[in-house]
């Protein structure tokens, strides 16, 4: 092997999203000399067709509730509000666009060499980078592949006229019938969206209830609030054909059933980005769940290509690639190996309407891996409310091991479930027990207090 000073840079990041970044510019501050490839845009996927412009569509989507609401506080509208869909498409790119320049003056600031081209690897230490000015052949120690995930789209007849969760920011025109297949959190995401938007909108999912993977309760009392507020859900279905009409697009489910919509949106997931990477002449390979398989110092079946985020298996979660990314940087260019990473108490939160909010253990995950169990729980109609009209209900929900009292896992399903259970994450990641939670004096008025003052089990 040659000595790491004969290579041009001690780390090469092809991919300039979260992890990428992160990675980036905790390496070069360590003294590391890093150079990073982004052939598409700064900030990956969570800045430019995920996290952000979602959350930012969501944020206008409640628009439609808050006025419907405000008569019961005394407001008075003289005209129904309404939406212009190209306000906010255009709005949001400007401000990916200044996201966008504030990642690359980051990479700058620290040092990183920026390099807008496409790259693959040509062995253990070699990349050729391919950009408007030719080709760039490069050596690098260590060469660390943060591409992410891609959508991907079933295939059945039609399938060519659906966008994926890449395209639906930036429709030319806003559809009045919407439809998305999936059951995942994009996809629950995206409906309650484009419902809130105004759209006539509709779900479908080949099995019995979406957001597999998250408790039970949590999935039904969502699917609940869903339909109360007016998105169209079809569960056990899939589509069988799409044909493209004069009016729209007539879609037609395994079931017999047919809907005319003006657009469909596949959420039905993302897979790892690595076409045209080069990572499998060098024998590095998806395994059967898709990921590219690493060990504990994220490590490809080739020692000096790395790997992390969406490539890899764990939480598909912005955060959890910072995270590693930090972990990364810690392991392979600091003295001190960090600790390892806690992948069992993540909190996240699906931007639904109403929004999820999670941490910990289900309630089924703590039954099978601790027994016995007590669950508190309780859902109610928020303050704001009760003059509003509104009956949309909140559920909030405690696991708690029976031996030992400690919280196993926190739910949410209300306004602000994410904002919420980022400050109860905390307690459930310091181990912290239902007494801790008791002894803790509820703020007064709010919803969040429910947390601390849940006293009988509702059941074990």
């Amino acid at each position: 092997m040659a000595d790491a000073a004969s290579y041009e840079y001690d780390l090469f990041v092809i991919g300039a999203g979260s992890g990428g970044v992160r990675a980036a510019r905790t390496a070069a501050a360590q003294g590391a000399r890093v150079g990073i490839a982004e052939d598409r845009y700064l900030g990956g996927t969570c800045v430019n067709v995920g996290c952000v412009p979602k959350k930012l569509y969501s944020y206008a989507a409640h628009f439609h509730d808050t006025f419907d609401d405000a008569e019961g506080f005394g407001w008075e509208l003289d005209a129904p509000a309404r939406f212009n869909w190209s306000t906010l498409r255009e709005n949001k790119k400007g401000e990916i666009k200044r996201l966008n320049g504030i990642y690359q003056r980051l990479l700058e600031n620290a040092g990183v060499t920026l390099c807008n081209a496409r790259a693959k690897v040509d062995g253990a230490h070699s990349l050729t980078l391919f950009s408007d000015q030719g080709e760039q052949h490069i050596t690098a120690e260590k060469i660390l592949v943060a591409t992410g995930g891609w959508p991907w789209v079933p295939d059945f007849p039609g399938a060519e006229h659906v966008v994926d969760s890449n395209q639906v920011f930036d429709l030319d025109r806003f559809p009045e019938r919407f439809l998305v297949l999936g059951g995942g959190y994009i996809a629950v995401e995206f409906a309650s969206i484009f419902n809130g938007l105004g759209s006539e909108t509709h779900l479908i999912y080949r099995r019995d209830l979406f957001l597999r993977g998250f408790d039970d309760e949590v999935r039904e009392f969502t699917r609940d609030e869903m339909e109360r507020k007016g998105t169209h859900l079809h569960f056990n279905t899939h589509i069988s054909r799409i044909d493209k009409g004069s009016n729209g697009y007539r879609v037609t489910f395994t079931d017999g059933k047919t809907l005319e919509v003006d657009a469909v949106l596949s959420a039905t997931g993302r897979r790892a980005n690595v076409e045209g990477l080069g990572l499998d002449t060098l024998g590095i390979t998806l395994d059967a769940q898709g990921k590219i398989p690493v060990n504990e110092r994220f490590e490809t079946a080739v020692p000096s290509i790395l790997a992390l985020g969406d490539l890899i298996d764990g939480p598909e979660l912005t955060p959890v690639a910072l995270a590693e990314a930090m972990q990364l940087t810690g392991l392979h260019f600091t003295p001190e190996p960090p600790e390892p990473l806690d992948y069992s108490r993540i909190p996240t939160a699906v931007f639904c309407h109403p929004n999820i909010g999670t941490v910990g253990l289900s309630e089924e995950a703590a039954r099978e891996q601790h027994g016995s169990i007590r669950v508190y729980r309780t859902d109610f109609r928020a303050m704001q409310h009760t003059l509003s009209g509104s009956q949309e209900r909140t559920l909030m929900k405690l696991v708690v091991d029976d031996a030992s009292d400690v919280v196993l896992g926190a739910h949410m399903v209300g306004d602000d479930a994410g904002e919420l259970i980022q400050g109860i994450a905390i307690a459930v990641r310091a181990g912290l027990t239902k007494a801790d939670f008791d002894r803790t004096v509820g703020i007064h008025p709010t919803g969040a207090e429910e947390f601390v003052t849940l006293r009988t089990p509702d059941r074990r």
